[in-house]
């Protein structure tokens, strides 16, 4: 085992995989569309700008033009690879866990704009428990995917 695994937080590293879920799965299910549009914005013809102001004559514009949308649609493609790499490490690892499990982890990390107090209080809702509980449930549940991602 690689001695830098003893110093890596995993516990902090594995919140911050929670909270990127929601983001890897936009990227995935959007990329397409995005790498359409951009590419049809790039076949398209420009149109004239009648802003008062004297144009220049660049001979290159139309190059330019393509070699920067090509340069946009390969760092959506690299962002794509990447977030397809994440779902395969992260998925395994989400779909071990109970629904519960799964509740508990949604309701503290993955529901964007909801206090920390709301999710307590939905978690004690579902399963009738105290908040000293929920937050004991969501340590556990914590623990056991940092365990399913890293290891021991």
């Amino acid at each position: 085992m690689n001695i830098v695994w003893q110093y890596l937080d995993k516990r902090a590293a594995t919140i911050k995989v929670l909270k990127d879920y929601n983001s890897m799965k936009h990227i995935i299910e959007r990329t397409d569309d995005d790498i359409s549009m951009i590419y049809d914005g790039m076949i398209s013809p420009s149109s004239p700008v009648n802003d008062g102001m004297p144009t220049v004559r660049n001979p290159q514009a139309n190059e330019n033009r393509i070699t920067h949308t090509i340069d946009k649609i390969d760092v959506l493609k690299e962002r794509l690879r990447q977030a397809l790499e994440y779902m395969d490490w992260f998925q395994p690892a989400w779909d071990e866990l109970t629904e519960d499990e799964q509740f508990v982890l949604h309701e503290f990390y993955m529901v964007e704009e909801q206090s920390q107090t709301s999710a307590v209080y939905n978690i004690c809702d579902r399963f009738n428990i105290e908040r000293s509980s929920a937050y004991n449930k969501k340590n556990r549940t914590l623990e056991r995917l940092t365990l399913l991602l890293y290891g021991k």
